[in-house]
């Protein structure tokens, strides 16, 4: 099972550990994911609203270049990543003037957008491919006791439902159930984290995030799982902050659907980039699997 990969920016910075547990989890069940040689930057969700179609033209780059490899499908681990060259792939096989300039952009640079390539989340390939029945195989330590909150945020099934559902998605908790975890009711699941709102306009950002962590607990979890590193970053990092501002104990650890599934292979949790998280050091979860011998 072999797969074009585009890491994208987010995962090679502050989702340093979404990028590590990924490629640990995919060494442990045989996908192999061949690297886009020369990828670029996807431009994120912003330039779309600076300039289209240079924003179109630096994502149907990484598109083109995934076909010129020879790849048939190309996947990534972040979601803002998967949104930009999913619509772009929309955009251009949707729109023909949007589409023809695009090609003739690309075309001047010397390469040439076919269309020949899916794009797919990680989510969708580890769920809906390699398969629920032999992940659970692979479960060494359940995760017996972990009420999770599965967190999609608003970029993973929205515009475009290629997987799952637009208002409540499943694959997430499906996944969790088949760790043996227990995921709770998450009316939240799909809303908005505040993004790239969290450097500009916090105040606003925070409000949105502690509305999350708050909702999580309500519902009785112990772990919000995640899928986007920008989601995963914001939820992760400021919780102190939030506590500060709001008077209320929202803390919750914070984890990767990827961490997830290491943990409950059995991986090392530095393998797995736990020591990245700020909410692991004092995670109930930790403890429970330091147990098992799983960090200990």
């Amino acid at each position: 099972m072999k797969f074009g990969y585009f890491p994208g920016c987010s995962v090679l910075g502050t989702g340093r550990a979404c990028e590590e547990s990924t490629q640990a989890i995919v060494r442990e069940l045989g996908v192999e994911l061949e690297e886009i040689e020369d990828w670029n930057c996807c431009g994120a969700t912003a330039y779309m609203s600076v300039d289209e179609h240079n924003a179109l033209a630096l994502a149907a780059r990484n598109i083109a270049l995934a076909e010129k490899q020879g790849a048939t499908q190309m996947t990534t681990p972040c979601s803002g990543c998967y949104l930009v060259l999913n619509k772009t792939k929309h955009y251009i096989e949707e729109y023909p003037a949007v589409g023809n300039r695009v090609k003739e952009s690309l075309k001047r640079t010397g390469l040439q957008y076919k269309g020949t390539v899916r794009v797919r989340h990680m989510l969708d390939i580890l769920v809906n491919d390699v398969g629920l029945d032999t992940i659970r195989k692979h479960v060494q330590h359940p995760l017996k006791g972990v009420k999770v909150a599965a967190y999609y945020g608003c970029q993973t099934v929205r515009p475009y439902k290629d997987f799952d559902q637009y208002h409540f998605p499943e694959t997430i908790d499906k996944l969790c159930e088949a760790l043996g975890a227990e995921p709770v009711h998450f009316p939240l699941k799909t809303r908005c984290c505040g993004g790239s709102q969290m450097g500009t306009l916090p105040q606003v950002a925070q409000r949105l995030v502690f509305a999350i962590l708050r909702e999580a607990k309500r519902q009785g979890a112990n772990v919000i799982v995640s899928v986007c590193p920008l989601c995963h970053f914001n939820l992760d990092s400021y919780q102190h902050d939030i506590i500060s501002r709001f008077k209320e104990d929202v803390g919750i650890t914070c984890l990767y659907y990827t961490q997830m599934m290491g943990l409950a292979f059995g991986i090392d949790p530095n393998t797995l980039g736990l020591h990245r998280n700020l909410t692991w050091d004092r995670s109930p979860l930790r403890q429970q699997m330091a147990a098992v011998g799983v960090g200990a």
